[in-house]
């Protein structure tokens, strides 16, 4: 058997080298994507286009102000004196939020009343909404905090201040909650199902339009023979992606691994099992290259919806949480961020680990299955 499959090998390594391209693809390619992706896909917000709508113009509507703008979460970019205004700020989104003080403001501070403050968002996006309704509650909780404080200072003791619960935060794993931790092995997952997919999405079908086809028909060489000297090239140059696009995000990005290295190239085995399977799968059933191509990213664009990347699973319909299941990008995403950010082993991954195995085996020989050494 080995001898049969070692001539497939060398002829898949001399095409591959061959084409400058392809190696671009394979090697750079990855790399430019990191480095573009591990900056862009981030649901940090910061820096936020601030309006000012201040008819009150205090002391302390000036205060609380500048607690905005000190709190590196909002920039101040004008200042605006008409309903007008701030309508065409938020129609053009030329402005993310508009901080509005009616007059009165500092006068209900004095007397101790609730001195109400609006905070006008754009929620277009409605998650970038919430975070920045959430930052501008804090500011506005502490300045409240404070300005209880120096009332009861002034009053000399006079009255007693009530109890307040202190909630103290403490986020393991992740102790600065930096989505780009928790994106960047994403990122990881994602480029090499992609690359793997699109190289060995078009391994048959150029085999059969460039011709040379008919020499493997006369061979005796077995189906199961022929998948395996056109996935083990393409596997190994999935290890080499992992481990480049990894170091990428280690060094670079500082995105911790606590967990261990092997096991990361094991569960990635498995992995390439199933993404490779599947891209071989689509190669069998394909006319030509174009075919291959858009069939490719047929199944790839909903793997990535559906894997949890992006969207909570939990928050998916019942029956589409029940396809997730056939989607090996879900599991890998659960082993590369647990190794990463947690640590974990085998111990905790294995039902994931379990799951690749079993999709990889039925996938493959699926594809097997499909193959005929025959024009048809």
């Amino acid at each position: 058997m080995l001898e049969r499959v070692k001539p497939m090998l060398i002829k898949e390594f001399i095409q591959i080298a061959r084409d400058p391209k392809m190696l671009r693809v394979i090697f750079i390619v990855p790399i430019l994507q990191m480095m573009i992706f591990g900056y862009a896909v981030t649901t940090d917000v910061r820096h936020v286009a601030t309006a000012v709508y201040d008819l009150d113009n205090t002391v302390a509507s000036r205060e609380l102000v500048q607690r905005f703008a000190r709190s590196g979460y909002f920039d101040i970019v004008e200042y605006i004196v008409s309903d007008r205004r701030l309508t065409e700020l938020i129609d053009h989104s030329d402005v993310c939020a508009v901080l509005r003080f009616n007059k009165g403001f500092e006068t209900d501070l004095q007397a101790g009343r609730s001195a109400h403050v609006q905070l006008i968002l754009d929620g277009t996006d409605s998650n970038t909404a919430r975070i920045i309704l959430n930052y501008g509650m804090q500011i506005a909780g502490q300045f409240s905090r404070q300005i209880l404080v120096e009332r009861l200072m002034h009053r000399g003791g006079q009255a007693r201040p009530t109890g307040e619960v202190s909630l103290q935060m403490r986020a393991w794993f992740n102790a600065n909650l930096e989505s780009r931790n928790y994106f960047v092995p994403g990122v990881i997952a994602i480029l090499v199902m992609l690359i793997t997919l699109m190289l060995t999405g078009m391994a048959v079908v150029r085999e059969k339009e460039i011709g040379t086809m008919e020499q493997v028909m006369v061979t005796p060489i077995t189906p199961a023979e022929f998948i395996l000297g056109k996935t083990l090239p393409f596997a190994l140059i999935g290890f080499a992606d992992v481990l480049l696009v990894t170091a990428v995000g280690v060094f670079w990005f500082d995105v911790p691994i606590r967990g261990h290295l092997f096991l990361l190239l094991v569960a990635t085995a498995l992995y390439l099992m199933t993404s490779l399977g599947i891209g071989l799968l689509i190669s069998t059933v394909s006319q030509t290259q174009q075919q291959a191509m858009m069939s490719t990213f047929f199944f790839f664009f909903p793997a990535v919806l559906l894997s949890g990347f992006m969207f909570p699973i939990a928050n998916m319909p019942p029956v589409v949480q029940w396809a997730t299941y056939l989607n090996p990008l879900r599991y890998f995403l659960v082993i590369v961020r647990g190794i990463f950010l947690k640590g974990v082993g085998v111990g905790v991954l294995w039902p994931q680990m379990a799951a690749l195995a079993v999709l990889g085996v039925c996938v493959l020989w699926l594809a097997t299955r499909r193959f005929r050494k025959t024009m048809a």
